[in-house]
């Protein structure tokens, strides 16, 4: 998954940087169109107001009183050239017109009356007098000395040779400017130096575009250009280079512009037009959005069909080698049938042995006290038919041959239970009678009973508990038990067994109680473990409790415990009644 977010990743941000290159360069392509477009048309209308001026200075001039004034110098002459200025100004809508002598002081002027006259001031270091005396035509932009106020100066000579003038136009290109402002246009001229004197954005106004040079500073400061104005502390307004077509402004509150510069070759001047740059990146920023959301779209669809085609071929690939897997699977599973079932017959054929051994170490355990009790009828048996050979009186001969039967029939039912219960069961249920069990049980036990001196008891219940299991493997059970309960109580004052059956809740069972010395808790936990035993001697070998349980849990049945150290046991043998099996089964 992160791979494939990665890959997502990259084709976007390809896609994107790729189409923002692309939509920027064309961006300022257009960008730089428009620009040039407006510069030719703010190029024009400067012209367009300049030359609209520029044949005022020889119209005036061809009036005598301008003449007169210029050779006569008396009062007369001087008050009728200013109020003729000062009408031709009026009628024209220039800023001012005045009329210089050959030193360049002010005879003449069209605002004689008011408190910035130009009469009687000296203009001789500006350059559009010493232009005009030296080429007959001057012009010039620079702040007024007198007044203050900028405007773009024409001038032209008149007279003659020996009583030479120069008649000069003002003219005020701020209204320029204010429309610049009003539109919100970055609109800007430069002189020949790189100084901004006059721009839409108030914070251009009189900065140059790049660091003046010492010299540069020196003469704008002779011909006092910029009178008033402290350029050499005036930051520039590009980082580098300002000879370039192209420049980086900023606009207010650093606003970044994208700007193009057009020259004006009479003056020199460069007029600059600028746009916000950030037109640019937001439209290439847009096309780079929608190209990483195409490329991701794309990129989608490519894995989406080329993930189809390799799902489809490991399909096929899976589909072979599952039959492929799905054939040695079915060989090892037989042989694995095979194998389990010869393990579980082997297992089988272990656990009936194994039961069987403890069978018979549960005769072994009683053989003692067989060979006793089989000794003690035939000894009996021995005596009576001696006694009734000699004796005479055949009343007496039936009653001995009579007890000599009923000794022969005891064996008899001692052998039968010995035979029974020492052949191997089939693995097969029955319903089984748990009162017939316990009696058979304490039939086999009796001679160890006998030998230990004690005489079990039996409570069984009525009517007879029912259960599917197998006869002889219960009466091994119950055969386990009284001999464990006989081994408990065997050499005790006051040895009691007793062996009860019952059923209550869908359960019979068949309860083996001594009087014993108990089990001590720390043995409760081990005593169904196979060979775990805590007899003295290595009498028995440990199996009885665990063959039991075993046989148990065979039935569905459980084996529960309770002891009290020094108290004796209880043993109970809990098996589903027979018929509990048959709703089972239905």
């Amino acid at each position: 998954m992160r791979r494939i977010l990665l890959i997502f990743l990259a084709v976007a941000l390809l896609a994107a940087g790729l189409a923002f290159v692309l939509s920027a360069r064309a961006g300022l392509r257009a960008l730089d169109a428009e620009l040039d477009q407006s510069l030719i048309l703010t190029r024009r209308a400067i012209e367009s107001e300049i030359e609209r001026f520029r044949y005022l200075p020889d119209v005036a001039a061809e009036d005598v009183r301008i003449g007169v004034a210029l050779r006569d110098r008396t009062g007369a002459a001087t008050a009728a050239a200013n109020r003729y200025l000062e009408t031709v100004t009026a009628r024209s809508g220039a800023a001012d017109l005045y009329l210089l002598d050959a030193a360049g002081t002010a005879i003449a002027a069209s605002n004689w009356n008011t408190a910035q006259s130009f009469v009687g001031s000296n203009y001789a270091f500006r350059p559009y007098f010493t232009d005009a005396l030296a080429t007959g035509k001057g012009r010039f932009y620079a702040i007024g000395v007198t007044t203050g106020k900028p405007g773009y100066f024409l001038s032209t000579r008149i007279g003659g040779a020996d009583a030479p003038g120069v008649i000069v136009v003002k003219i005020d290109l701020k209204p320029l400017e204010e429309t610049w402002k009003a539109a919100g246009v970055p609109t800007a001229i430069a002189d020949r130096d790189g100084v901004v004197f006059l721009s839409g954005i108030d914070d251009w106004l009189y900065h140059p575009l790049a660091p003046l040079s010492p010299g540069a500073l020196a003469r704008l400061a002779a011909i006092r250009t910029y009178d008033g104005i402290d350029l050499g502390s005036a930051a520039p307004l590009l980082p580098g280079d300002a000879a370039t077509s192209t420049l980086a402004l900023r606009g207010p509150g650093g606003e970044r512009l994208h700007g193009r510069t057009a020259t004006i070759e009479a003056d020199g001047w460069r007029v600059i037009s600028a746009a916000p740059f950030a037109r640019v990146t937001a439209a290439a920023a847009l096309w780079a959005a929608g190209a990483a959301l195409v490329a991701m779209a794309a990129t989608g669809l490519a894995m989406i069909f080329n993930q189809r085609r390799q799902i489809t071929q490991l399909r096929l690939r899976q589909g072979a080698l599952l039959e492929a897997r799905v054939a040695e699977r079915t060989r090892e599973l037989a042989h694995e049938i095979e194998a389990r079932r010869k393990t579980e017959a082997d297992l089988r054929a272990a656990q009936e042995t194994l039961v069987h051994t403890e069978k018979m170490a549960a005769l072994g355990r009683m053989s003692a006290a067989i060979v006793h009790e089989m000794s003690q009828p035939l000894a009996a048996m021995e005596a009576t038919l001696a006694a009734a050979e000699l004796s005479a009186d055949a009343e007496k001969t039936t009653a001995r041959i009579g007890t000599a039967r009923n000794l022969i029939r005891r064996m008899q039912r001692t052998t039968k239970h010995l035979k029974s219960f020492s052949r191997k069961e089939q693995n097969t249920r029955q319903i089984t009678d748990l009162n017939k069990v316990a009696e058979n049980a304490l039939d086999l036990v009796a001679p160890r009973a006998k030998a230990a001196g004690v005489v079990p008891g039996f409570r069984p219940a009525a009517p007879p508990p029912l259960v599917m299991a197998g006869p002889v493997r219960l009466e091994q059970v119950c055969l386990n038990l009284l001999l464990n309960a006989l081994d408990a109580v065997e050499g005790r004052d006051g040895a009691a067994v007793t062996l009860s059956t019952g059923t209550g809740e869908g359960t019979a069972f068949l309860a083996v109680t001594d009087t014993g010395t108990g089990i001590a808790p720390e043995d409760m936990a081990r005593v169904t473990e196979p060979f775990f035993s805590t007899k003295i001697g290595g009498e028995g070998l440990g199996l009885g409790l665990s063959i039991s349980q075993a046989i148990v849990t065979e039935f569905g049945g459980r084996i529960d415990i309770a002891s009290a150290p020094g108290a004796g046991t209880t043993v109970t043998v809990a098996l589903p009644v027979a018929a509990a099996f048959g709703e089972a089964a239905e």
